[in-house]
């Protein structure tokens, strides 16, 4: 009996032949980076991919977009005291997170 692995290869095999995979608007391109991606943790990517996937978001994927989009507004910040408003509320954010983090790391629920 073949592998899972085998069976995908083999069944990756025949679309190529039969043309299905070039037809594919992706084919051959790189896979689109997906929001967020980046900021999250190395060790938690594959683990909320599949939660994702599933349509299960943990709270931590909501943490990471709003850190996301608070960087996005410093960035874009018109005064230097709207800037450092925004730039404590992105530390205190980031504390929240990194505590987050630390506790599933101290629980092994990473």
């Amino acid at each position: 009996m073949p592998t899972l692995d085998e069976q995908i290869a083999q069944h990756l095999a025949e679309a190529l032949k039969s043309g299905e995979l070039k037809a594919a608007p992706s084919f051959g391109k790189p896979l689109a980076e997906r929001e967020g991606w980046d900021e999250t943790p190395e060790e938690l990517r594959q683990a909320f991919k599949i939660l994702k996937d599933a349509g299960f978001a943990p709270p931590e994927i909501a943490l990471f977009h709003e850190r996301a989009q608070l960087r996005a507004q410093v960035d874009g910040a018109a005064t230097p005291s709207e800037r450092q408003a925004l730039q404590r509320m992105l530390s205190e954010l980031e504390q929240k997170i990194a505590l987050r983090l630390e506790s599933l790391r101290a629980r092994r629920s990473l």
